[in-house]
């Protein structure tokens, strides 16, 4: 990296922290302070490196804490992690256009956002360069892919698929099977002409997969490819979990049993290689599934035992005990950890901008949104703007407590179709 570029990453790095959204360099030169998030997903790194390891096994977590404690900081940090350690890795933000219920929706996004540790551009194509056919690994994959099958786990395309693919005959053709392994639609038979193609016409005997059965076929497929081309799995940071909230009750409970099934607690769902970290504010199970707040614990289950989703409440109301017991709680930063980060970042800002920044007198004082990091930093970073631009300035920095309000959006249920089950019961 020559002088223009550090710095240009420098100062990237200094515009992202002053926005609250830290990026992988901001991450990498101010660290992680929180210890038990770091020693607990170490753990899951190195399970998910045991070869086959039982698909009942727990493969995630959840984080919880204040707006601006830090959530998204750690989830870059665990990236960082994670790729360093030969795993791919997704970050995903939970939103109106990925919506927490929808696995479908959810996976898209994963592989939309995806980021291999050694290679840049669209996730199922660059597995499809990188993997070794004549392997252990690939041979592992497509054996895995015929026994899974035959068991009734995967709908035949897939192998079928994955015969077509590995011929390569068609580049077009391959082109649609990556998009239809991505999350779109691909037409049955196109993979069929493939079949015949290569002389396999008697594998064609199969119906087109519903729907709805491929969301979590297509997760497992994708983690398993993943492992055949050589990487150790699959991390997908799951951000803004506190989203659900603002949901229906339907949708959150639909949500709540997906969360079961993304940290492989649900019985049958075991996902080996897949590795899930989930993010949410601390006021969560208080406010929404308590009695005090919505009451989810309760209500939620019974309209979704009311409901076409009836076959999700056993998972629904162990994603809620998963939110209500399992949260690793971050730490709030200590004196030492202000002191440490405040001198790191001055530094890093006088690199950035060729002005010798100031020291400040740091302090850990404070209640609300005065007592996080983030605020620290962002108030730190105002400041040294001020007086840098404005010599001999000394400006006294105000912050606004942020709380989310966690009010049902009509609109996503209306979006989502739910809206019309509740009105015909």
């Amino acid at each position: 990296m020559d002088r223009d570029d550090g710095k240009l990453t420098i100062r990237r790095a200094v515009e992202a922290l002053r926005n609250g959204v830290p990026n992988p360099a901001a991450v990498e030169m101010l660290g992680c302070r929180q210890p038990k998030a770091e020693a607990a997903f170490a753990e899951l790194l190195a399970g998910a490196e045991d070869a086959r390891v039982p698909a009942a096994r727990v493969q995630g977590m959840l984080v919880s804490g204040d707006f601006g404690a830090g959530k998204s900081h750690v989830l870059v940090h665990l990236e960082r992690q994670a790729l360093a350690q030969g795993f791919v890795c997704s970050r995903v933000a939970v939103s109106k256009e990925t919506p927490f219920y929808d696995l479908g929706k959810v996976f898209k996004s994963a592989v939309d956002n995806a980021r291999m540790p050694d290679r840049e551009g669209r996730l199922f194509e660059e597995l499809g360069t990188v993997a070794d056919r004549g392997s252990e690994s690939f041979a592992g994959f497509v054996e895995w892919v015929e026994a899974a099958e035959s068991k009734g786990v995967l709908h035949r395309v897939f192998p079928a698929s994955v015969a077509v693919y590995d011929s390569r005959r068609d580049p077009e053709r391959n082109a649609r099977i990556e998009s239809f392994w991505a999350g779109d639609r691909i037409k049955v038979s196109d993979v069929k002409d493939g079949l015949r193609l290569i002389g396999q016409g008697q594998r064609c005997a199969f119906r087109t997969p519903r729907a709805a059965e491929l969301p979590p076929q297509r997760l497992r497929f994708a983690v398993e490819l993943m492992r055949g081309a050589g990487y150790k799995g699959w991390v997908v940071l799951l951000d803004e979990l506190e989203l659900v909230g603002s949901y229906s009750p339907l949708q959150r409970g639909r949500s709540y049993a997906e969360l079961t099934r993304w940290l492989g607690h649900a019985s049958g769902d075991g996902c080996p290689g897949l590795i899930a970290v989930a993010a949410v504010t601390g006021d969560f199970a208080s406010a929404i599934l308590g009695p005090d707040g919505k009451n989810d614990r309760e209500g939620v289950v019974r309209r979704l035992a009311d409901s076409r989703y009836a076959d999700s409440v056993r998972r629904a109301e162990a994603g809620i005990r998963l939110l209500e017991r399992k949260c690793i709680r971050l730490s709030p930063p200590t004196a030492d950890d202000v002191r440490d980060t405040l001198e790191t970042l001055r530094r890093i800002y006088s690199d950035a901008y060729g002005w010798e920044a100031p020291r400040l007198e740091p302090s850990v004082r404070g209640v609300g949104i005065q007592a996080r990091m983030r605020y620290k930093v962002r108030a730190a970073i105002n400041e040294w703007d001020l007086r840098r631009i404005y010599p001999g300035s000394r400006p006294d920095t105000v912050g606004g407590e942020f709380h989310h309000a966690y009010e049902e959006n009509a609109d996503l249920e209306r979006e989502s179709g739910d809206d019309a089950e509740g009105a015909g019961r």
